[in-house]
């Protein structure tokens, strides 16, 4: 932020002078400093306003008023991108490897292109596939955008005028009413009890009042005589004058805080891309052997090749990509079906992995809405019912105190707006009040009591107002009475209990004892213990509509106690259950006081304990790294209250420094940073800010904590389901490679199983099979296990040792099949061609044998100890389905003379297909009787689900 700003025109005249400030807004500490009536020459202005002209000019100098847009990769580096994945990359140099060798050979053959075609084809799909879905994800992220308000009104030479809010320029003199949203960051220079909602820049929930009376410098938010970009105007009414707009702003720093935070990598990206490096270099380590083993023996340099080629083929499991990408895209589905729009598909799956949430307060535990709870009289409390700032629900016994909620509704400059009377985005179907919120909350409670707020204020007009102020800490309003006047007075009640004389309780009026003293400030404490706000209302009669302040507010009569507080959310505490059920760590970490913090945490059940952690921004100052990592690896109860954006970022990073994935809950763009350094970021669809859903990788559309609970569920679920079809996957990866390596080393001059017939089983027959296991449902107790550790691999020694068991059956089988097809035949290995028709015959069996165990072997993974006859064999109509058409399609190949051409197949008789069916069977049944020891052994310990 600078410091100063240039010399200023004198007058604020209609000339700009060469020393009016020039390049980026001339935000400044010292105008904070100044009296009012200097404010307008330091920023080159006048009380009227800018001129038109110089308005035009500040715009074409400074530019719009609004926040840059965040770049965005074009279209066609978004596609591009997909071919950069370390899978699409081996394949694209095979395919051009294999066209050279087509264009090489003499004489060329026909089934060489069709490979190298074939190889590329699968790339090409693979990209599409991933493309279409990311692209779809971030076009309907883009459909949320919306912040700055569309327009404002200004002084312009005198006039006031409704401008467009990018159009606002610095020396702009802005008019502020209760219910405005502020537009710029603007010096206040007239205030008449003007207070603003800070929540979307600090995080604090309760409005705090403006002045025009300079201020010493501190940090920028904290200038009582400023208002921010962002930010809303509860109460009041006043004049401000901009001094920064767009990127300079308050809301302008933490934007370009957030830009500069690094996306942070999650687990699943980490780990598929170590999967990637280690299959890829090994299938080109193998690869590479074959055809040091082949070359050798006399054949030709291109069918060693094509050897070679078919051994990287059968490693690379191909579908995997688009696999992946479609199973991420059905979570993004039903995570939308549930309120929760995911921006990265990758984030689907971090929600399943993380072990702490960070959440903020104010509009995502709660519903942002002041509401009274309690009101106090006569030693009695009366419960109300009912949340937010509709006016249903009752209060209990609410006879005794409705005198005082009459008078408390009267001292009142707020108003409550029923639906489809506001102009605000988003408001029109529900409730809202115009003006404080702690006085919208009176008015709520009020017409719950069954006051009439229109007849009452017709029958006692207002005549007078003492406004509040910080140092008498209360508000009187005087009004007529009939013949008479009555003070209408709330406040703090410290001090408004010690102005009362007389106290009126259940209809009965008596002088206010010491023991009534006493009963009153303990009932105040206990509301204060609960952390509720509390206010004082007393009344008193005069005599005169100007009664002195110091008349009005002496002698009254207590009438009672109101107690509020900002409601929870209703559906947050079971929400919050499930989620510490889940293992997974909750730290508020909000901008509000600790007490108020504290209290919102007890009742959604984030605080058990009688003793959380407490840990303010100073105390964070204060601490060093370790000091903080110490703080952190306490397993306490947690709050982190009164932090700066700097401060959240800071513990994100602690947290990520001991290994967690966190994940960072917010609305406000003082969240931005932190929503962008987590593992997975979660901003509010409905009240979140534009910069909150720029930097998160996941929005709720409903602003509700459950819906974190519900994504952590199916999160979890994805991850298992991912397992799941890595096994099917790389399974039949080993049925692939052994007929081919077994060939190699028992001197067969060909392959078992050629690299297109791969390509089909990859693609045609495994694909479709392993959507299906990526839509199974979450097992019912997903949400009874711990999160895994980011440390955790995504091949585990389970992982691995069920896709060797699983595969070697099936490789066992298929070696089997070819061998004893080949040397029935009598014909000596060296007469053979491709050309052969015993030969064709054995390849097509290796085909079809991999495809019918893996249709078995596809119902074996379902479940990792529970019998599948247990889940259901029918009980994935899409997976028999899947299943079907791979068989079908092997079908078509083995018969259709056209396929036969591209595949090298021949027709089987129905002995071959009993014959293969009954070893695909294999895998299923022995995976069941190995699911039946484990079960028999006892629980399971930390296999893969």
């Amino acid at each position: 932020m600078r410091t100063a700003v240039d010399p200023p025109a004198q007058g604020g005249g209609e000339d700009e002078s060469a020393g009016a400030p020039t390049g980026s807004s001339p935000r400044s500490t010292a105008v904070r400093e100044l009296a009012a009536e200097d404010v307008f020459a330091a920023l080159d202005s006048s009380q009227r306003g800018l001129s038109a002209v110089r308005a035009h000019d500040r715009l074409q100098r400074y530019g719009a008023n609004e926040l840059p847009r965040a770049r965005r990769r074009p279209v066609w580096r978004q596609l591009g991108a997909q071919f950069t994945d370390l899978f699409a990359v081996v394949l694209i140099v095979a395919s051009g490897i294999t066209f050279l060798a087509y264009r090489l050979g003499e004489p060329r053959d026909i089934g060489t292109l069709q490979l190298a075609v074939a190889i590329l084809g699968v790339v090409v799909l693979n990209a599409g596939i991933g493309f279409a879905q990311e692209y779809s994800a971030e076009r309907t992220a883009q459909a949320l955008e919306a912040m700055v308000p569309h327009t404002c009104r200004v002084l312009r030479a005198g006039e006031r005028q409704e401008v467009s809010a990018r159009d606002l320029v610095p020396g702009d003199v802005v008019v502020l009413e209760a219910g405005d949203a502020v537009p710029a960051d603007c010096r206040v220079v007239e205030a008449h009890e003007l207070a603003v909602n800070n929540a979307p820049l600090t995080g604090e929930s309760n409005a705090v009042s403006r002045t025009a009376a300079p201020v010493a410098g501190g940090a920028p938010l904290d200038a009582r005589n400023c208002v921010f970009m962002g930010t809303d105007a509860v109460a009041g009414s006043g004049r401000a004058v901009v001094f920064a707009t767009g990127g300079e702003t308050e809301f302008g720093r933490i934007y370009r805080l957030a830009a500069a935070a690094p996306r942070q990598k999650t687990p699943l990206q980490i780990q598929v891309a170590s999967m990637a490096r280690r299959v890829a270099g090994l299938a080109l380590a193998i690869g590479a052997l074959m055809f040091a083993v082949r070359l050798p023996t006399g054949q030709s340099v291109v069918t060693s090749f094509v050897f070679a080629l078919g051994v990287m083929v059968a490693m690379v499991p191909e579908g995997l990509p688009a696999t992946l990408s479609v199973s991420l895209a059905i979570g993004v589905r039903r995570m939308a079906r549930r309120h929760a729009l995911i921006k990265q598909l990758l984030a689907v799956e971090a929600l399943g992995s993380t072990t702490v949430v960070c959440t903020d307060k104010t509009g995502t535990l709660t519903q942002a809405e002041m509401t009274v709870t309690q009101v106090w009289a006569g030693g009695a409390p009366h419960p109300v019912a009912g949340v937010g700032y509709t006016p249903s629900g009752e209060v209990f016994d609410a006879a005794p105190v409705r005198e005082l909620l009459r008078v408390a509704a009267l001292c009142c400059n707020a108003r409550l707006v029923p639906p489809g009377c506001s102009d605000r985005p988003g408001s029109r179907e529900r409730w809202r009040v115009l003006g404080d919120t702690t006085e919208g909350a009176l008015l709520v409670v009020a017409a719950k009591a069954g006051t009439d707020l229109g007849a009452e204020e017709e029958a006692a007009p207002r005549v007078t107002e003492f406004p509040f102020d910080s140092d008498r800490k209360l508000m009187t309003t005087v009004h007529k009475n009939g013949a008479t006047y009555q003070a209408c007075v709330k406040g703090a009640p410290g001090e408004l209990v010690a102005r009362c004389t007389e106290v009126e309780w259940e209809g009965r009026r008596g002088p206010l004892t010491a023991e009534d003293r006493a009963a009153v400030v303990a009932a105040g404490d206990a509301l204060a213990s609960r952390g509720l706000r509390v206010l004082a209302v007393a009344r008193r009669e005069l005599d005169s509509p100007r009664p002195a302040q110091a008349e009005a507010e002496s002698a009254l009569t207590l009438l009672g106690l109101v107690g509020m507080l900002d409601p929870p959310r209703p559906e947050v505490t079971d929400a919050v259950t499930a989620v510490r059920r889940a293992g997974i760590r909750i730290v508020m970490v909000t901008g509000d006081h600790p007490l108020t913090g504290e209290a919102v945490a007890r009742r959604v059940g984030i605080v058990r304990r009688p003793d959380p952690v407490v840990a303010t921004g100073s105390r964070l100052d204060a601490m060093d790294d370790e000091a903080l990592d110490t703080l952190l690896a306490e397993p306490s109860e947690l709050l982190l209250c009164r932090v700066s954006p700097e401060h959240k970022m800071r513990v994100v990073t602690a947290f990520q420094r001991r290994g967690e994935v966190v994940a960072v809950t917010g609305d406000g763009a003082n969240d931005a940073p932190a929503l962008k350094h987590a593992d997975i970021g979660v901003a509010m669809g409905a009240s979140g800010t534009d910069v909150a859903r720029e930097a998160a990788s996941m929005v709720l559309l409903d602003d509700s904590f459950a819906s974190i609970a519900a994504a952590v569920r199916l999160g979890r679920a994805v991850y298992q389901n991912i397992r799941k079809f890595l096994v099917y996957l790389f399974s039949h990866n080993i049925g692939e490679l052994v007929p081919i390596l077994a060939a190699t080393f028992a001197g067969f001059p060909l392959v078992p199983i050629s690299a297109v017939q791969i390509l089909a089983i990859d693609l045609g027959s495994d694909v479709l099979p392993a959507l299906a296991l990526g839509a199974e449902p979450p097992e019912p107790d997903v949400m009874d296990r711990p999160p895994r550790s980011r440390g955790e691999r995504l091949f585990s020694g389970a992982v691995v040792g069920r896709i060797l068991f699983l595969g070697g059956i099936q490789a066992a089988c298929v070696t089997a099949v070819f061998f004893w097809h080949v040397v029935a035949s009598g014909i000596p290995f060296d007469d053979f061609t491709k050309d052969t028709p015993v030969y064709r015959e054995a390849i097509t069996m290796v085909q079809a044998g991999i495809v019918l165990s893996q249709f078995f072997n596809a119902l074996a993974v379902r479940t990792d100890r529970q019998s599948v006859l247990k889940v259901g064999i029918l009980s994935n109509p899409p997976l028999l389905a899947a299943g079907g058409f791979g068989v079908a399609l092997m079908v078509a190949i083995s018969y259709a003379p056209p396929l036969q051409a591209v595949f090298n197949t021949a027709p089987l008789d129905a002995a071959d297909w009993a014959l293969l069916a009954g070893l695909g069977t294999l895998p299923l049944l022995a995976d069941e009787a190995r699911k039946a020891w484990l079960r028999r052994a006892g629980p399971a310990k930390g296999a893969p689900r």
